[in-house]
């Protein structure tokens, strides 16, 4: 489990780009000593800090030792986002690094638990916290309540655009917003009480191909998967972009339509069947041929 390894900064719009560039270029860019960080990627040395950490946390990077120095390289699914959308400004990036992030237990445990593990719809910081201090406690570790109200706090900024938080405060020569804002997955439910809810992810926004990414990677090779699986269970696609039955069903019929997966919902089965097994890098690889071919 880690908490608050962002040191508070949620990532900003570019951040991610530019660090994947300054990792291409010096892999050992975060530790080297003949060049400063803060320098070369132009940000302060906690948010130099914060970048390190969430490149690994987003998997577009992971870090590994080389001529015993620390150093950081392109995850494949990296490599397919720097290829093909290195400025990551297309909805199905920005749902597949949401979905690697939602679904890192590890590294972003507030964020697995949001989105996984907390049941609540609408909520407050003090729910949130409340709910992932027994998370934490049920798993035998212990946080301070500090790192998770922090945590919450960076969820938030993360998913809720500046323009909904600070209304009075939003200047578009400083675009601070991170980019996941745009998906739509958070929402103010009442400013005054400080009330929030998970929202519905935009279903048409939803390419087939992204939503086959995720569905693939958790069949683990199975060819069928209940519906109710896909819906209710941790990393699938109904948790992590918070859909219910019927924008669930609604988006499966698109993928349907391209021959991806079968719904079938008869002889007491409530299943899709996938018609072919792709791989999760097969299916980012799909999503970005089809995307250049309507550009």
């Amino acid at each position: 489990m880690k908490f608050r390894a962002h040191d508070t900064f949620f990532i900003r719009k570019g951040w991610l780009s530019k660090g994947m560039k300054a990792v291409q270029t010096k892999p050992d860019v975060f530790v080297a000593k003949d060049e400063n960080p803060m320098d070369v990627l132009g940000i302060g040395s906690n948010m130099v800090k914060a970048l390190r950490y969430w490149l690994v946390a987003t998997n577009l990077t992971e870090e590994a030792i080389q001529n015993k120095k620390r150093i950081q390289k392109f995850t494949d699914f990296g490599t397919q986002v720097y290829k093909n959308d290195r400025y990551m400004e297309e909805y199905g990036t920005l749902y597949l690094l949401h979905y690697m992030l939602s679904k890192n237990q590890e590294d972003a445990t507030a964020w697995y638990f949001f989105f996984n593990e907390f049941n609540m719809s609408e909520f407050t910081k003090e729910d949130f916290v409340s709910a992932l201090q027994n998370y934490v406690s049920m798993n035998g570790e212990s946080v301070a309540i500090r790192s998770m109200s922090d945590d919450f706090a960076c969820i938030l900024n993360t998913y809720l655009p500046r323009y909904k938080t600070s209304p009075t405060r939003v200047n578009p020569e400083n675009n601070i917003d991170c980019p996941l804002g745009e998906l739509g997955l958070v929402d103010i439910l009442d400013k005054s009480k400080k009330t929030y809810r998970k929202s519905i992810s935009m279903p048409e926004t939803l390419h087939p191909w992204v939503l086959m990414a995720v569905m693939c990677d958790q069949a683990e090779g199975r060819t069928e998967i209940g519906l109710n699986e896909l819906l209710t269970a941790k990393s699938n696609i109904g948790k992590t972009f918070n859909l219910d039955a019927i924008t669930m069903l609604d988006a499966l019929h698109r993928v349907e339509k391209m021959r991806l997966v079968k719904i079938i919902r008869t002889a007491g089965l409530d299943v899709i069947r996938l018609e072919q097994c792709y791989s999760f890098t097969e299916c980012v690889d799909k999503y970005y041929e089809c995307i250049s071919k309507i550009d």
